[in-house]
């Protein structure tokens, strides 16, 4: 009798104290919390350094003095496959060389949860490339965070843009150096067709960022600045050391849509 008393308490102490952990749990998914992407800019896998020099995939020596670009369009995907697109105006970002390093942004209300894979687009999207200008604050202003993002005569933004030198470049005759530059833009045109430059990216390694309303978790992400030159297209700066509104544009959007990793996430 008293061995089936002793068996019953601890079948009930084991029950309850699943009961606890379950109720635990429960507690802590539900509600909003927040989410922060960190955004460091890398060189072959390296914290890039502008002024330094670089090689690319077709052997050309590059030094960078700029390496700007937007993200925008986030959905999160849960564990169980579920997805959470996070409203438009609350993800548009500018990674502008002007910023620092690795800058922060945060992302509010976000529904409590295990979250395994993040997605969004590399550029504006076309709805907001053609909006009244009175939509288009912050960081799309073209006259304001955004300038020098954004091109008037083709009304547009520069989803990407780097700059810098190459010995394998010619020589500027403004700067007097032998100077590259990569501006990428085109949404897919609104009264005629063009190429649309926009990319998405879905990025998974692995690791679960667990929102909850007392949590923010930290999703820190490299931007490999060398794989606009890599793959699936190795670039050659002599052949084409600007490129901006040309079709040789859709190569290197290709190849930026591969340059983004998640170098960790923080809990």
């Amino acid at each position: 009798m008293n061995f089936i008393n002793k068996s019953v308490l601890l079948i009930l102490s084991i029950f309850s104290l699943s009961v606890m952990s379950c109720t635990k749990d429960d507690v802590g998914i539900i509600g909003n919390g927040n989410i922060k992407f960190e955004f460091e800019n890398v060189a072959n896998g390296n914290r890039l350094v502008f002024g330094d020099k670089y090689l690319n995939a077709n052997g050309d020596e590059m030094s960078f003095t700029q390496f700007d670009y937007y993200v925008s369009n986030f959905s999160l995907i849960k564990s169980d496959g579920s997805e959470y697109i996070i409203p438009k105006d609350s993800c548009y970002f500018l990674i502008h060389s002007g910023l620092g390093e690795n800058p922060e942004f945060e992302i509010k209300n976000i529904p409590a949860g295990d979250y395994k894979e993040f997605r969004f687009i590399i550029g504006i999207d076309s709805a907001k490339n053609v909006a009244p200008i009175s939509e288009r604050t912050g960081v799309l202003d073209p006259a304001a965070e955004g300038a020098g993002m954004y091109w008037s005569w083709n009304s547009g933004y520069i989803f990407v843009k780097t700059e810098g030198t190459s010995p394998q470049a010619p020589l500027d005759s403004v700067s007097s150096t032998n100077k590259f530059r990569y501006h990428i833009g085109l949404f897919g045109g609104l009264n005629s067709a063009t190429i649309n430059n926009i990319k998405q990216v879905k990025l998974n390694n692995g690791d679960i960022a667990k929102v909850r309303t007392n949590l923010s978790p930290l999703v820190h992400l490299k931007a490999d600045v060398m794989q606009l030159f890599k793959s699936p297209t190795v670039v050659s700066v002599a052949e084409h050391p600007t490129v901006m509104v040309t079709p040789y544009s859709a190569v290197i959007a290709d190849n930026y849509k591969e340059m983004f990793q998640i170098a960790h996430i923080h809990n």
